[in-house]
């Protein structure tokens, strides 16, 4: 072998070498992690569109309902199934009573005797007198009359609605379904018969069917806020954030007030990684509810999320002191100071947080 082909050799194989050796470099250079790096945990939302923050297993947990925490749960209207008026009693067989005669200021609690005096057919007092116990919070006597009403009038709409409420009241959804089935085979114009029979499959974590009937109820009511907000909240939970912004977006067209609802769609914009909208519609709700405990939890995530630690922990401060029973928020923040360097404070955090989820 002459001497430059020798010479030709050695180089190629000295390039073949070097490629190799490149090669693993790129290849452990791709596959490590840079140091400190964070990781973006998945919200925590429904029952408060509240946001994991900062945990780190980051291991998704029971979701909270927007506005329970920080408002009375009673005045989530999104979510109560509201009570039968005078209006959805108008086609009903009522004997010799001309429904109209009643008192308008008594008529959701008339006086049973003087409906008997005035000759009521006997559907329309077993009704009243289960509206009656229904208002008294006895709903299996509500049921046992709103059962003798239809026995004796099967078309007695409002009665298979109230039926239905107090099945959902005593969370039997299944039979809440049938009933509000019932009342929709017999008026299928009615959008909040749809609503309440989207309520019950939701429950029931039939989402599916529940956004057909929520988008059903607002077809015949493009303005019906409670299913609007009913369909935003089962779009949030089937991870359909896209949805759940458009439908948070008519909401606050016609609430802009809700501060439930601007809490909700920053827990949207969250999950989609857009930390400044989601920051400035969580802003939004706390400036609406100053003591929106959870809108601070989420927008602490968010700051956290933008390395906004200060501001992180600030928010998280003022949601434990509005409520100190939040046991997350200790855990968060125990971890946002761990990380900052304060391991005292951060293991007094984890420990309240034990307590309190002991509790």
């Amino acid at each position: 072998m002459n001497r430059g082909v020798f010479l030709i050799i050695i180089i190629i194989a000295g390039a073949v070498l070097l490629a190799v050796g490149l090669s693993a470099v790129i290849v452990t250079c791709n596959n490590k992690k840079p140091v400190n790096e964070l990781a973006k945990d998945p919200p925590v939302e429904e029952a408060e569109d509240e946001i994991a923050l900062i945990n780190d297993d980051a291991e998704k947990e029971m979701e909270i309902e927007a506005g329970q925490t920080a408002q009375d749960s009673e005045a989530h209207t999104s979510m109560q199934v509201s009570r039968i008026s005078s209006s959805g009693l108008s086609r009903i067989r009522g004997g010799r009573v001309n429904l109209s005669e009643i008192d308008p200021i008594n008529y959701n609690n008339p006086d049973i005797d003087v409906l008997r005096h005035m000759g009521a057919d006997q559907s329309l007092i077993s009704y009243f007198t289960g509206e009656q116990h229904y208002r008294n919070a006895d709903y299996d006597r509500a049921i046992a009359e709103y059962t003798a009403a239809i026995n004796r009038n099967h078309e007695f709409l409002a009665a298979f609605i109230s039926r239905g409420n107090a099945w959902m009241k005593k969370n039997d959804y299944t039979r809440a379904i049938e009933d509000f089935s019932r009342a929709i085979r017999l008026d299928s114009t009615r959008a909040e018969l749809y609503n309440y029979r989207g309520f019950a499959r939701s429950a029931r974590g039939e989402m599916s069917p529940a956004i057909d009937d929520f988008s059903r109820a607002i077809t015949l009511n493009r303005n019906y806020v409670d299913a609007l907000i009913n369909r935003s909240h089962a779009y949030y939970q089937t991870g359909n954030f896209d949805r759940t912004i458009e439908d948070c977006d008519q909401i606050l067209r016609l609430e802009p007030a809700n501060a439930v609802i601007w809490n909700r769609r920053g827990s949207a914009w969250y999950r989609k990684d857009d930390d400044d909208r989601a920051i400035r519609d969580f802003s939004e709700a706390i400036r609406l509810n100053a003591n929106y405990s959870l809108a601070l939890y989420n927008r602490a995530n968010a700051y956290y999320s933008k390395r906004d630690f200060d501001r992180s922990l600030a928010d998280l401060n003022r949601c434990i002191s509005i409520n100190p029973s939040f046991a997350p928020a200790y855990t968060s923040r125990g971890n946002l100071l761990r990380l900052l360097g304060n391991t005292e404070s951060a293991n007094a955090d984890f420990a309240a947080a034990q307590r309190l989820q002991r509790n």
